[in-house]
């Protein structure tokens, strides 16, 4: 069984020869650490993951002082982790969101980076393109708070700025599927460590309905769909399962997600990815300890299949690399051991 068929089964539900693992992000400093000299796609391969996770191309204009303007109109603030802070957007009206135009769907500079992956791993291991569905992309254009305060006051503004990057992203993911992609994944975060970012009932009025419409728009292309948040979404837990994603992702534990009453509760509905703390197990514990946690995810996670094997987020710039080496040395140990 190749890395792309365990990914695609694992994500159908059906039977797989193992656990399998990857990460939607791996710092650069972890990859040299393990691997000198290698990048992010080399420690895939040298690993042995099933996966790698790719984001459009997008360009990103510097205007001053450590900003920088993306092609949403997004202004980030670049940092030390790989993905950029948003600090404000170009919508704050009705008028400008009538004046706006938002990134080319079709434009070929878009895809530059899929398609070279696609070159470099279709037929071995699954390329899974980031994407998203309803909320982050929205509440960027805006700026958070204000995006907050204009679903309270003015919900038909806030959804019609939602539908038109649904819009955005369903062209995308058609570019994108033409071009070969089996898997995406929506990275909109929903939650908090203290519970969802709104209110479980405006949750369920303005976002869920165009939830659902973009993943079974995705899965009209013959998208798999992974969903990607972070936080303590235990009240609204059954309203994303009940959308039609094909796995969740990443049981956050620092939010008090516990992977086995997850797995108990919606684990024969879809997939589940992650629950290896990386906010401060991979950050500050030791290899011992993370490969007791790794242990303990793989034996809750794995039995009747649908788990994939992950941190809780990402493999940041300050997990420490032999955290992250302990980590695989787990999996292969469990995956060895169930031979």
């Amino acid at each position: 069984m190749t890395p792309e068929e365990r990914i695609l089964r694992t994500l159908r539900g059906q039977p797989v020869d193992r656990v399998p693992h990857f990460e939607w992000l791996i710092d650069p400093h972890v990859v040299e650490a393990l691997h000198p000299g290698a990048d992010v796609e080399d420690l895939v391969e040298r690993e042995g993951l099933d996966a790698f996770c790719v984001d459009l191309d997008y360009r990103a204009d510097a205007i001053g002082d450590g900003l920088v303007r993306d092609e949403w109109g997004i202004v980030k603030r670049r940092g030390p982790e790989l993905h950029a802070v948003p600090v404000d957007g170009p919508i704050k009206s009705r008028e400008d969101l009538d004046r706006y135009r938002p990134p080319d769907p079709a434009d070929p500079a878009r895809y530059r980076t899929l398609e070279a992956a696609l070159r470099r791993h279709r037929g071995q291991r699954a390329v899974i393109l980031h994407l998203n569905d309803a909320l982050s992309i929205p509440s960027r254009l805006m700026s958070f708070q204000e995006f907050l305060v204009t679903a309270m006051t003015d919900p038909e503004l806030a959804a019609d700025v939602i539908d038109l990057t649904v819009e955005v992203n369903l062209a995308m993911a058609a570019e994108a599927r033409r071009r070969g992609v089996e898997v995406v994944y929506t990275g909109d975060d929903y939650a908090y460590n203290s519970g969802p970012m709104l209110s479980p009932e405006l949750f369920r009025e303005l976002i869920l309905p165009r939830v659902r419409r973009v993943v079974a728009g995705y899965h009209a292309l013959g998208l798999l769909v992974i969903k990607h948040t972070d936080g303590d979404i235990r009240t609204i837990l059954d309203d994303i399962v009940e959308a039609g994603f094909d796995a969740l992702d990443p049981i956050d534990p620092v939010a008090g997600m516990d992977l086995a009453e997850v797995k108990a509760r919606v684990g024969h509905r879809l997939a589940l990815k992650g629950n290896v703390d990386c906010a401060s197990l991979l950050t500050f514990g030791t290899p011992r300890e993370v490969r007791a946690a790794s242990l303990r995810c793989l034996e809750i996670g794995s039995p009747g299949g649908r788990y994939v094997f992950s941190s809780s987020n990402s493999i940041h710039s300050t997990v420490r690399p032999e955290n992250y080496g302990a980590m695989l040395a787990a999996w292969r140990e469990f995956n060895g051991a169930r031979a």
